[in-house]
Parts: C-alpha cells; sequence; structure tokens
C-alpha cells in the first residue's frame, strides 16, 4: 500500500536536520559520555509548585475531555499576558489552546494555507518549518538572510519572492540565532505583509528570554492585527517542555474556524496541564525572568570566553538560550566541525546546516547545560576550531 505524499514528503527528500543530535544520543546509549548542546531543553525541571497544582487537579477530577479550545481560566489568562504586553486588546475569543508550539504553527498554517499555497519562511530557520508547511500541502519557499546582518531580515529581500504567496513565517527572538528583530526590521517585514496580503505567523516562544534589544510583536504594529498569528507556548518560558501546553492567537473569526480544526485534529489539551499553565502565568514575570536567568549568565560566560580568542566569531545572542556561532575561519562546514567536535571531544552542537543554507559554516549552541560544564565546553570547541584553522 502507498502512503501519502504528505507524509513521505515532509522533510522534501533530504534530512530533517536532527543527524548530528541522533548520533549523539547512539553514543551516549552505548556508553559514551557526551556534553549535549543541541537542543533546547532546560537543565532544571519544570518547577514544584506547577507539578504540584498538576497533580492537585488531576486529583480533583479533571482529567476527562477538556473543552477543545482550552478552558477559560486558561484561555483569558493568555489574553491578559497579551493585551498588558503587545497593547492589543485580547480575549478568550482571540486564543485557542494547543498541545504545545508546534500544534499552533500547524493550525495557524491550515488556517492560512491552501494545498498549492506558497508559504515564506525565513532561512536560518527551526528545522521544523518547511515540514510543518509541507504537512499542510503548501508549497514552502525560504529567504535567506546574512550574517553580516546578524540574521536580520531584509524587506527587499521577502518583497522578491512575495508574488503569489500566502503567509510569511517568522520567529524572534530567533532559533537558532538568538536575533530579536529590531522595530525597522518588522516594519519592513509589516509592509511587505499589507502591500502583498500576507497572513504573518509570527512564532514568539522565546519573548521572554530577551537579552538585548526589545521584543516587538508585529500584532502590534498598525492595521497587522487582522492578518497576524502569534504563536506561543509554556515551554521556553516556563521550564514545561514536556506539557505540551502552547497557544495561538489570531481574529477572532479565524480562531472561531480553527477551534473546529482543533475538534477534528488534537481534540484539546488535558486540564489539569491547563490548569498548572493558568496558575504558571499567574506567577507573573517575575518567575518568567528566574527561568530565563540560566541563559543570560551563560550569555555572558559565552562573551568572555570567544573574547579571549579570535577564530570562533559570534553573532550578538542578543535572546532566545542559544548560540550562533561562526566557525568558517576553520575552512570547514558546519557539518563537518561538528561531527570531528562529536568524534575527538565528545561536545554535541548542532551545525549550521541542520537551520538552512544561509546559517552553513555556523553552529548552534544551546546553554543548556551547568555554567561550569557549559564554560569548559565552550573553551575546548574554540581550542578544537583553532587548531583546525591553524
Amino acid at each position: 500500500m502507498a502512503l501519502s505524499q504528505r507524509i513521505t514528503t515532509l522533510t522534501g527528500g533530504g534530512s530533517d536536520g536532527w543527524d548530528l543530535f541522533l548520533k549523539a544520543r547512539e553514543m551516549i546509549a552505548a556508553g559514551t559520555p557526551v556534553t549535549e548542546l543541541t537542543i533546547g531543553e532546560h537543565d532544571i525541571r519544570t518547577a514544584a509548585p506547577i507539578l504540584q497544582e498538576m497533580h492537585a487537579s488531576a486529583m480533583g477530577g479533571h482529567t476527562g475531555y477538556a473543552m477543545v479550545p482550552g478552558t477559560d481560566a486558561l484561555r483569558d489568562a493568555v489574553a491578559l499576558r497579551t493585551s498588558e504586553r503587545t497593547g492589543v486588546p485580547t480575549t478568550r475569543d482571540n486564543v485557542l489552546i494547543t498541545p504545545g508550539g508546534q500544534s499552533a504553527l500547524f493550525a495557524a498554517h491550515a488556517a492560512a494555507c491552501d494545498p498549492g499555497d506558497i508559504a515564506l519562511f525565513i532561512d536560518p530557520y527551526y528545522a521544523t518549518y518547511p515540514g510543518t508547511i509541507r504537512g499542510v500541502s503548501a508549497v514552502p519557499r525560504s529567504i535567506q538572510t546574512r550574517a553580516e546582518d546578524a540574521f536580520q531580515p531584509r524587506a527587499a529581500d521577502i518583497a522578491v519572492v512575495a508574488e503569489g504567496a500566502t503567509s510569511l513565517l517568522i520567529n524572534s527572538p530567533n532559533n537558532p540565532t538568538g536575533t530579536v528583530y529590531s522595530r525597522a526590521t518588522l516594519d519592513g517585514i509589516a509592509e511587505v505583509c499589507t502591500s502583498r496580503d500576507l497572513w504573518l505567523i509570527s512564532d514568539e516562544v522565546y519573548d521572554t528570554q530577551v537579552w538585548e534589544g526589545q521584543h516587538i510583536s508585529p500584532r502590534a504594529l498598525p492595521g497587522m492585527a487582522e492578518r497576524t498569528f502569534v504563536v506561543g507556548s509554556m515551554s521556553k518560558s516556563h521550564a514545561m517542555t514536556g506539557s505540551r501546553c502552547g497557544w495561538l492567537i489570531g481574529p477572532e473569526a479565524a480562531i472561531a474556524n480553527l477551534i473546529t480544526f482543533a475538534t477534528h485534529t488534537t481534540y484539546g489539551v488535558p486540564g489539569f496541564v491547563q490548569d498548572a499553565s493558568a496558575f504558571a502565568l499567574s506567577r507573573g514575570t517575575a518567575f518568567e525572568a528566574e527561568i530565563g536567568a540560566p541563559f543570560a549568565r551563560r550569555r555572558a560566560i559565552a562573551q568572555r570566553v570567544l573574547a579571549g580568542q579570535n577564530t570562533v566569531g559570534q553573532i550578538p545572542a542578543q535572546g532566545a538560550m542559544y548560540l550562533m556561532l561562526d566557525i568558517r575561519a576553520t575552512g570547514m562546514s558546519g557539518d563537518d566541525f561538528a561531527d570531528a567536535l562529536l568524534e575527538a571531544e565528545h561536545i554535541a552542537v548542532m551545525p549550521g546546516e541542520s537551520f538552512g543554507a544561509a546559517a552553513a559554516g555556523h553552529l548552534r549552541v544551546a546553554m543548556t547545560i551547568e555554567d561550569a560544564a557549559f564554560e569548559a565546553a565552550l573553551v575546548t570547541l574554540c581550542r578544537f576550531a583553532e587548531a583546525r584553522a591553524a
């Protein structure tokens, strides 16, 4: 029996970008210690009070079917958080609770794109973006950014390929680069979306992790609320990656139709997880800052280590939990460097090529292990690069 092209072509016939990560996990399973700086997984676990709230809710009986759009309490909490942070009036009717941010990305593209539509995204990109677009039978088209621009997308580059497109997916603070899009960048993006009648899908799961500049949600820009979907998640802001609770914010009519879509796909998120998420959001910005503090600390460590050498370059890490390192001085590709580093030093990082052509010759380093081990791994990486460059 033949499988559908939708399923068999998600990766476009190539790698899904996780080869190095899987190789590292195989080494660990075989008993080889590996320092993992690959995925965006906090080195702390979900805070005990959140888990206690989840347990209490489950023991209290909230284990049956929850309302598909999300509980009123959580939708209201997300709406209030959004209104306060962006200044855009938002109610529960603008909010759909989803099983994590990835589900929200899929739902947004299902709402914006018909089969065969062109869906734009920025390169470098999170590894699932093109597959998500193919998953709704749309056609992915990337827009390359430049390292010399700190990977800020240029509106002119978007405009060149926007003719005939339906949607544009952006991500700020950005995974993998750590770039926070400037107001000028977002104004340019908004102008293209308006002039070319594009849906804008804004992945903002790292909105609480900003180390330089300011996070601006494009939904807050003039004329953009009616054409913007915003993806959010509890995963990064509250260290709740395994709880799989996210949301999609958009125009009321779109969300109403997406509730029907969710009824036929995910059928909602467990009620006890939603109750714990609402409780977590009620702890406010101080708690979110506590979750983000280790990455701000390790960013400072990285700046100090990298300042002591001149082989490995760094794209300014303005936000998120990653560093984007330039290793082109070694003459090696990101793929070859990462593979050699894993074999020789048992340090696993993600090659830039996993995130698109624009990041070739770079590495993404997740700042997700304790400070001393992180510093030691970064020092080793720099020495390894210096030896290759020599």
